[in-house]
C-alpha cells in the first residue's frame, strides 16, 4: 500500500488576531497562532488596525498598511 506524502504549502490565506495572538491559516490546513507580543506595532494596534491586512505576494507575506508592518509567513515558520 502505497504512503502519500504530505504537501507542505506555506502560503496563507487567511489571517485573524485577537488580543494576544497571531493567527495564520497555510493554503495546506496548518494553522499558526504566534504571540503579538512578537509584533509591538500588531501588539499596539487597534482592533480595526489589526483587521485590515492585506497579502504580499500573493500570499508569502502579509502587511498591515495602517501600522506598516510586514510579517512573512516564511519567518513565522521559522521561529514559531
Amino acid at each position: 500500500m502505497p504512503i502519500s506524502a504530505a504537501k507542505f504549502d506555506p502560503t496563507a490565506v487567511d489571517v485573524r488576531a485577537d488580543d494576544s495572538l497571531l493567527h495564520v491559516v497555510m493554503a495546506d490546513g496548518r494553522e499558526l497562532s504566534v504571540p503579538l507580543e512578537w509584533f509591538p506595532r500588531l501588539r499596539d494596534a487597534t482592533p480595526e488596525q489589526r483587521g485590515h491586512w492585506r497579502f504580499i505576494g500573493r500570499g508569502k507575506g502579509i502587511h498591515w498598511p495602517d501600522v506598516d508592518e510586514d510579517i512573512s509567513v516564511e519567518g513565522l515558520l521559522r521561529i514559531s
